[in-house]
Formats: C-alpha cells, structure tokens, sequence
C-alpha cells in the first residue's frame, strides 16, 4: 500500500504511537525534577531549537517506539489489507523441544512503517539531526528486545512433547522501563570539535561517523549536559520544582518514589509544604432494576505534600542586598 490510501491508513496508527509514547514519559519521569513537559515533546529539529540532551534522547526513543509498537499491534489486528501476522519462520526448528509457529507479530512491518513517519521529521545534516535518528533507533530496537516467546504444547494426553511458539509484544509499560534503564546509562558523544568548526562538510560528516563508531545502536547518546531542572526557565519551557507535588509516606512506594520530597524540594532549596485536600467521589453503588446504577457521594480528607519556596530570613535578606550593593560598585 503506498501513496494517500497509505497514508490514511497508517496516519492514525501513527499518532496514536506517538500520543502513547508521550504517556509513558511523563509516567516514568513524574517523580524526577524534569518531568516530561510538553516543551520537551516536539521532534523536529526545525532551526535548531531541539537539544540534544540525555532527557530529549529519550524522548525521541519512547515515541519512536509507541509508533513502531501501535503499527505493530494494529498490523497483528487485521487492521492494514496489506499487513498480517508474521508466519515467515513457522515450522521451522526454533530450539529443543519446538517449533516456530502460531501467529507472531509482525514488528519487521511495524519497525519499516514507523521509521519512514518518524525518521522523516528529522531533515537536518548535523550532529544533532544524526544523535535524534540515533535515538530514534534505539526506541525501535528496545520493542524488539522486549518482544515475549508464547507457546502451546501439543502430544498425546497433553504431554506436551513438542511445542508451538510465536513471539509477541510486551507490555508497553516493560518497553518504558527498559529505556528508562537506557536514559540512566546514556553515552555522552564526544565530537571533534576542531574538524566539527572547520565548516566542511565532509569533515562534519567524517567527525560524526567516527563519533558513533563505537556505541551500540542500542544505546541512548547525547551531546549537551541539561540544564538545572530545579530552577524555572521560560525560554526552555522549564517550571522549576516550586509547587511540584512529591511523595512521602504513601504505601507501597518504590525507593525511587520515597526520596521524591529530598529530590525535588530538599535538593533545589525548597521546603515540604504539607496540605489536607477534600477528594470527592462516587461509592456505595448499587445496581437497580432496571437498569440504572445510582451510587453515593464520599467525601475523603486526604494529605499531599508539594514543594514550597523558603521564606528568607531579615538576615539572609540584608546580606543580599549587601551583596548587590557590593557588585553594582
């Protein structure tokens, strides 16, 4: 299928992807000082306003993989004429004790599609253009890594003597957390900075092949440090962490959520601020026939805990003006 019908069909499927990707940042970095704001999500590079930050790094990989996996799922479904299951090695031997078969999802299919969408948006030459499409393959290549082996046995009486297997789609969410994982131990490029300002761009070209010559295509790689994500930045699109909610004595918090207070307050100077909040919702429902559920109002006083700015001391305030003073002289 090429063309507009193409287009129409796989458009979408293709945000979609996108929009679930997007989901799975904020998930993975809500209690993290960036958090995955919508300045952060968009991935042209058109004059230059993307960094090429380990933050932005992963963005490009989780959307590339929500699009990728979407089309991948939806090709699986039956939902593309031109796309199905992919059955190219059934009734071949996989390993001891079966055999390749059954339906397995087609992400060769997914895996052409969404790199034609997503690579597209990536028109430049430079260093930042190739870090992105990088990127972009490193999201694609972690839904194939977290792709599942399913089987069924078959033999006499449910021996299970030999089985049938086909490979499957994890979880989006086992895709977030492994390049989650990928973000944590992301390369910093180092590029050559002397060939890089000679302005050729055969240099230009030389210098950054040979910058990725030895990182892996599944690697998260970067080449800016990212700024101070405690303070607000308006020309960055940052908020600071001022008013950001964090967690502190909830149950069932992992290690990484219970240190959210020192990380985003303590950390960035700020304070924990603690305020008791009235959550109305519908409870007690009951089923009437028929056919209506009418269920009550409960009213629940629960305690949340936020980042607030320290008020300054007389002291600290003079001593700040004495500072100013000082530096304007």
């Amino acid at each position: 299928m090429t063309g507009p019908k193409a287009f129409l069909a796989y458009s979408s499927s293709v945000q979609v992807g996108a929009q679930s990707g997007i989901a799975e940042c904020k998930h993975q970095f809500a209690w993290d000082r960036w958090n995955c704001p919508e300045s952060a999500l968009q991935l042209s590079t058109h004059n230059g306003l993307r960094s090429a930050t380990r933050e932005t790094s992963f963005v490009h990989a989780i959307s590339s993989a929500g699009v990728m996996y979407t089309l991948t799922r939806n090709c699986s479904m039956g939902d593309f004429e031109n796309c199905g299951c992919d059955d190219s090695r059934n009734g071949k031997l996989g390993g001891r004790g079966w055999i390749w078969g059954g339906c397995s999802d087609n992400v060769e299919f997914g895996e052409r599609i969404s790199k034609q969408y997503v690579d597209d948006l990536e028109t430049g030459q430079d260093s930042r253009a190739a870090v992105n499409l990088h990127n972009n393959e490193a999201g694609r290549m972690a839904v194939k890594a977290t792709m599942k082996r399913s089987c069924k046995c078959h033999g006499v009486s449910g021996s299970c003597s030999i089985q049938t297997c086909w490979l499957q789609l994890s979880e989006f969410r086992e895709i977030g957390n492994y390049l989650k994982l990928k973000h944590d131990q992301a390369q910093k490029l180092e590029l050559d900075k002397r060939r890089m300002r000679a302005g050729n761009s055969a240099d230009n070209r030389g210098a950054i092949a040979e910058a990725f010559s030895t990182i892996a295509r599944t690697e998260l790689i970067y080449f800016e440090e990212s700024p101070d994500y405690c303070v607000k930045n308006v020309s960055l699109g940052l908020h600071g962490t001022e008013g950001r909610e964090c967690l502190q004595s909830a149950r069932n918090l992992s290690q990484w959520e219970r240190r959210s207070c020192r990380r985003l307050c303590h950390e960035c100077g700020h304070k924990v601020e603690e305020r008791r909040t009235e959550i109305i919702s519908s409870c007690n429902c009951k089923f009437h026939w028929c056919c209506t559920v009418k269920c009550e109002q409960c009213k629940q006083v629960v305690t949340k805990h936020f980042c607030s700015r320290k008020e300054r001391s007389s002291a600290q305030f003079n001593n700040t003006k004495r500072r100013n003073r000082n530096h304007r002289r």
